[in-house]
């Protein structure tokens, strides 16, 4: 695999449909989830929750891709865990904006939400399905070491 990585770039337009989408999706189905307990949230909200991990992810990817991985060493075990590292560290980012987003849209409380370091492992799960998708599409991706 080469050291020299071009820069990934892609229409912001592009960038705002598919996430929004995704966010709409994950929404609901946060909603619909959330329907069943004690504390149901409200769909908008839950979009706007979903947010985070759509939108702010996908920033967190530009990151790895643009910044971090051209200053990394080419062997693959580095980038595997650099990106690997990136995915949890910035999920638990992304989790710890979306607390502070419902703590002020509903009054949760810290203690009502699960543990910080859960948001940084689903992060990783989401990632990888993800990637998955783009392998089978023959795509650049986390597995193929491309993307």
């Amino acid at each position: 695999m080469s050291g020299t990585w071009q820069p990934y770039r892609e229409p912001l337009r592009t960038t705002l449909v598919r996430t929004l989408l995704i966010a709409i999706v994950a929404g609901t189905v946060l909603a619909a989830w959330s329907a069943r307990s004690a504390r149901s949230i409200p769909w908008p909200a839950a979009v706007v929750l979903m947010l985070w991990p759509s939108f702010g992810g996908h920033w967190l990817e530009l990151w790895y891709l643009n910044w971090l991985r051209p200053r990394l060493p080419a062997a693959r075990t580095a980038q595997c865990v650099a990106r690997l590292g990136t995915w949890f560290l910035g999920g638990c980012g992304l989790g710890l904006g979306m607390v502070l987003t419902a703590r002020g849209l509903y009054g949760f409380r810290l203690s009502q939400l699960p543990a910080w370091w859960l948001a940084g492992v689903v992060f990783i799960g989401v990632e990888l399905v993800a990637h998955t998708v783009l392998q089978v599409r023959a795509r650049p991706s986390f597995f193929n070491g491309r993307g």
